[in-house]
């Protein structure tokens, strides 16, 4: 705990370096989420430990100055008196069924309300499988992990926003995860895969950190942390906390250019 609490203080000088004033550091007058309302929304297949990542971020949130709801259950996307009031949702929720009424409230309030929304791996990008809005949303779906659990590389291909400025590229031991991606993403971090577990795709570059929009509201996405001892890579932690703070500002900031559309040098 004490080595993860270090790098939680690691993770926001950074951002605050980065950023300028963006982010504000801990011990300062202003926290960087003082005052906003936030939901962390847990559940799903527990082989991604949703409850121990629960137990890294939602304290976090807290000690920067949040007022966090907790829930293990999706109604709370129907409740419209807490929806109302919130600046920000954090997800963590693979493989699971989403109701018409809650998937509808959730839309609505990221895309209408200007509600952020963040999240990492399957909790966020393999959440809810038949429902194709949900992932218009989100940016990406989760669709192969060649070889599940193996040594790879995030390359930072984005050195100006304030989400990776200063960082460099690093090492994972995890799922390397194969996606479905929006080509209007933008895009701070790749992999490239070795072709070793699937020939066919060497050499492929997958999107590992993207940030957009969905109508008004902010997205923010790592496919990284496919369990809470992911987030013990200092910079894996470091861009999921950035990336939330960034989301945050979803209801205050002005909306940024974020489209970067790959395809529009073809054909």
């Amino acid at each position: 705990m004490q080595r993860r609490e270090f790098l939680h203080k690691s993770a926001l000088a950074g951002a605050a370096l980065a950023a300028g004033s963006q982010f504000t550091l801990a011990g300062a007058q202003e926290l960087p989420l003082q005052g906003k309302k936030a939901l962390f929304v847990w559940g799903g297949w527990m082989g991604h430990e949703p409850d121990k990542t629960r137990d890294i971020f939602v304290p976090w949130m807290r000690q920067m100055g949040a007022h966090v709801t907790v829930s293990d259950s999706l109604d709370a996307y129907t409740d419209a008196e807490l929806m109302a009031s919130l600046d920000f949702i954090v997800q963590i929720w693979t493989m699971g069924k989403i109701e018409g009424a809650q998937e509808k409230a959730l839309l609505k309030a990221v895309k209408e309300d200007k509600v952020g929304l963040a999240g990492w791996h399957g909790g966020l990008c393999d959440s809810f499988r038949n429902n194709t809005e949900y992932q218009f949303m989100t940016g990406g779906q989760w669709v192969a992990h060649p070889g599940g659990v193996i040594d790879y590389d995030v390359n930072i291909v984005d050195h100006i926003d304030p989400v990776t400025a200063g960082l460099n590229d690093f090492h994972m031991k995890s799922e390397q995860y194969y996606m479905h991606v929006d080509p209007n993403v933008k895009v701070m971090a790749t992999t490239t895969f070795t072709g070793e577990h699937a020939d066919w795709i060497e050499g492929c570059v997958m999107p590992v950190v993207w940030k957009k929009y969905y109508g008004n509201g902010r997205v923010f996405y790592t496919s990284l942390g496919h369990v809470a001892a992911d987030f013990d890579v200092p910079e894996s932690l470091t861009i999921m906390e950035r990336g939330i703070l960034w989301a945050a500002e979803s209801k205050y900031a002005e909306k940024e250019a974020w489209i970067q559309a790959v395809y529009k040098d073809h054909g």
